[in-house]
C-alpha cells in the first residue's frame, strides 16, 4: 500500500514525538481498530500502575489486531492515544515507545488526548487506530 507521510516544514516537527502530521493512503483495505488497552487474553492488567509497560502492551494487542486484519504496524495510519491524567513526563515515555514500535521515518499520524479516566480504573492508556492495509 502506497502511502504519503508529510510533515510541512511551517508545521513543527512532530517525528521526534512519535507521530507524522499528515499521512495520505492510496485506496485499499481500510481498518478501524478499537482501543487497545494493558489487557491480556483473560483479561488481566499488565503493568499495573506503570505507563510504559500499559503502553507496550496496548501497541502489543495493536499489533495483534492489526495482523488478525492481514496488515502490520506499518499500514496503521492514524492513532488516537486517550492518557490517563496526562503529564508532561508522560510524553517521553509514549513517544520513546513509539518509537520502537513503528518505522521513525513513517510514523502515522497522531491525536493525543488527556482523559479523566477509561473503562477500568486501572487502564493509565488506551489507543486507537485506523490503517489502510
Amino acid at each position: 500500500m502506497k502511502k504519503e507521510y508529510i510533515n510541512p516544514k511551517t508545521l513543527f516537527d512532530s517525528r521526534p514525538h512519535g507521530f507524522s502530521q499528515v499521512v495520505v493512503a492510496r485506496p485499499g483495505k481500510m481498518a478501524f481498530i478499537s482501543g487497545q488497552v494493558a489487557w491480556d487474553a483473560n483479561l488481566n492488567i499488565v503493568g499495573k500502575n506503570d505507563l510504559a509497560s500499559q503502553t507496550k502492551k496496548s501497541l502489543g494487542n495493536l499489533k495483534t489486531a492489526m495482523e488478525a486484519a492481514g496488515g502490520t504496524l506499518e499500514d496503521i495510519v492514524m492513532l488516537r492515544i486517550y492518557k490517563v491524567n496526562y503529564q508532561k513526563e508522560d510524553g517521553a515515555v509514549i513517544s520513546q515507545i513509539l518509537k520502537e514500535y513503528f518505522n521513525t521515518q513513517n510514523l502515522p499520524a497522531s491525536t493525543w488526548i488527556n482523559v479523566k479516566g477509561l473503562a477500568n480504573e486501572a487502564f493509565l492508556i488506551e489507543i486507537e487506530a485506523q490503517a489502510v492495509i
